[in-house]
């Protein structure tokens, strides 16, 4: 069963950037430069993140 994507919690940069074993100036980089659709979520001044999307993007860059 899948999550409500309404009810998933956010990770910040930091956590998410911990996740996925970057640093968060990395993060923030592939952000502005729009290197990778990690589809970050303003929130005022804030960057926050989905677990499902950088789920995805990792499942998307797994060798096979």
């Amino acid at each position: 069963m899948q999550m409500d994507l309404n009810q998933e919690p956010l990770l910040d940069r930091k956590a998410a950037a911990r996740y996925l074993s970057v640093s968060p100036g990395t993060l923030a980089v592939w952000d502005c430069t729009k290197r990778y659709n990690l589809k970050p979520i303003k929130v005022g001044r804030a960057v926050r993140y989905r677990r499902s999307d950088l789920d995805q993007f990792l499942e998307d860059r797994l060798i096979r």
